[in-house]
Order: structure tokens, then sequence, then C-alpha cells
């Protein structure tokens, strides 16, 4: 592919991009499995009025997992994610348990020890940054963070990810604008589901492609199909290198939204009946299960075993959380003031 292109990246055929094998694929699934198989629990919880809100991944996943599989090859990338990013955010190393510890506002939730929304704040053993759920405020902070990595030679390459909405936003122009002035290491990710939270996207921009956007801001952008892993973890792998080596890259993926925008949203009033449906019918759980079967590299018995496995965990994690108790009462203003 070029950078000029705005066309998806196919993947090669059914081969193997290079960098990957068998056991990097199986190992993606099984992480995506767990994601699925915990998102699908936190949002039964809060219909148990155990969980407040969520933002659902459900469709997301293999946009999200192809970036971090090229990140994880590369070796030295830092995220800045935003609040659909539950599958990346569980597969860079959380637990279930602590996951469900975040949704239900329990003691051990690691990013912010439920002082905030569910995994927001900063997990930096695990290079992960989302101080808050405003739309677009995390592309101003990642573009500083990848400023600070070139001012002191870390090399780091800085993946921010943000939805259709956000590139509506003036934080999007800021961002996009200063990177591309000052040659920043960073990729910007553009998880599209066409809808703003309940507004199309034709009702938003009077382009196709968000990709297109970065022409203005002086450097390459590309349109890869999010429910391919495979095409995903190809452009990303090259989008990293070219921001490492030049400068910033905007990559966006075009996806599908299973669920309503939260939990707290009704997405029937403003989709049509059959939209969703057809849509699962290229859901990236299935579709990758399907490639490691076809190829060889797992076992029907396999796919089985791997979600029994991913039931089991949540399960557990369930039950942890369930009885975990809320922070104490007295640590509420711990981290906020200089002591």
């Amino acid at each position: 592919m070029t950078w000029s292109d705005k066309e998806p990246a196919p993947s090669e055929g059914r081969g193997l991009p290079a960098g990957l094998n068998p056991e990097d694929l199986v190992d993606i699934y099984t992480r995506m499995v767990l994601a699925r198989t915990t998102d699908e629990r936190i949002w039964m919880m809060n219909r148990q009025g155990k969980v407040p809100i969520a933002a659902s991944s459900q469709g997301h996943e293999a946009g999200q997992l192809g970036v971090l599989l090229a990140a994880e090859k590369d070796g030295n990338c830092f995220f800045f994610p935003y609040y659909r990013d539950l599958a990346l955010k569980m597969s860079v190393g959380l637990t279930p348990a602590q996951v469900m510890k975040s949704f239900m506002g329990k003691e051990g939730e690691p990013y912010s020890n439920a002082r905030q929304f569910p995994l927001q704040g900063a997990d930096l053993e695990r290079r992960v940054i989302q101080i808050s759920n405003v739309v677009a405020a995390g592309m101003t902070q990642a573009v500083g963070f990848a400023l600070a990595g070139k001012m002191r030679g870390t090399g780091v390459v800085v993946i921010v990810f943000f939805g259709d909405g956000a590139s509506s936003q003036g934080e999007s122009h800021e961002a996009m604008n200063f990177a591309g002035i000052h040659k920043l290491p960073v990729v910007f990710v553009c998880e599209n589901n066409r809808y703003a939270i309940s507004v199309p996207q034709a009702s938003q921009m009077a382009i196709t492609d968000v990709a297109n956007r970065a022409d203005g801001y002086g450097f390459p952008g590309v349109v890869v199909d999010g429910m391919d892993l495979l095409a995903v973890y190809q452009s990303m792998s090259e989008a990293i290198r070219r921001a490492r080596e030049e400068g910033p890259v905007l990559v966006e993926l075009k996806l599908e939204r299973f669920m309503p925008h939260t939990t707290d949203d009704d997405d029937r009033r403003y989709r049509p009946p059959d939209e969703v449906e057809q849509a699962k019918q290229r859901d990236p759980v299935q579709s990758l299960g399907s490639l490691l079967v076809e190829q060889g590299f797992l076992a029907p018995e396999g796919v089985e075993a791997i979600s029994q496995e991913a039931r089991r965990a949540v399960d557990e994690a369930t039950d942890a959380a369930d009885v975990a108790p809320p922070p104490p009462a007295g640590t509420m203003l711990d981290h906020l003031f200089a002591e």
C-alpha cells in the first residue's frame, strides 16, 4: 500500500503478514475472546444495577487489537485510548477481576482506585493514559507526550484513539495541526463507527473519509477495514515506522458499533432495525476464530476451549468484584494535594 491511498488496505490473501506467526494470532484471539466475554458481562451487570455505566467495545475489537499487535511487535509505543477501548485496555494486561472492580467501583481498581469513571486515569506500568471521557481531550495530551518523547530522544511512538465524533471537535484540529508542524511521532487512530452517539456521520461532516483531513495537516492519512485484524496490523506496522522516522499518520478504521453508545443509550431510536444484525455478520471475534480454524492454526475444539476458559475467568472475576469492598471513604482526597 502507499500512504497516498485512501482505499481500505486488504490483507495479503489469507497468508500472514511479515512479523506474525500462528502463535501470535492464537494469542491475540484468546485476548479478544476474553475482552468480548468481559464486555458482555459488564453489560449484564449494568442491567442488574451493579455497574453504573459502560461504553461497549463490541465490534471494535479487531481494530483495537490489530493496533495493539503492531505496537507490541514494535516494542516502544505508548497508548492514549478513549472510553470505548475496553478491548485494548484489557489486552495490554489487565485481569478480568481488575476490570470488573473498575466497572463496579470497588477497592483495587487499577487506574484510580475507583475515584473516576471506569478505567479512567493512568496505567503507567502498561503504558496507557486516559484521563477523562471529555471527547477529543486525549488528543492534545497525546501530542504533548509525543513532543516530550521527541525532545528527550526516547524513540517512543504515541498512539492516540478517538471516535469519528471527536474528529469534529476543536481539539482534534489543534492536535493534528501541532503534530504536523513539529513532525511528531504520533499515530492518530480514528475508530469510525459512523455514529457520534446518535448523530450519523453525514450529519456531522461533509466528507466520506476522516482520513482525508490529514492532507490539511501535511501528513498521510489511510483508510483501513477495521473489522479485519490482519489489515489493521499491516497498516499500523507501517504507520508506526513512518511516525518514528518522518512524523504523524492518521489511520481511519472503518468498523461497527454493535451496542448502543453506552448503557444509558437506546440506539433503536436512531438506527434502522436491521443495521446491527447486518453488521454482526462481520463480527471480528467470529471472523478471526474462523480464520484460525480454516488455516489450521487452531482446531474447532480449541476455539471452544478458549471460549470456556474466558467464561470461567469472567465468572470468577465477577464473583470477586461483587464481594470486594468499596474504597475507604477516608482515601477520597488522596493524591489530589501535595502532602
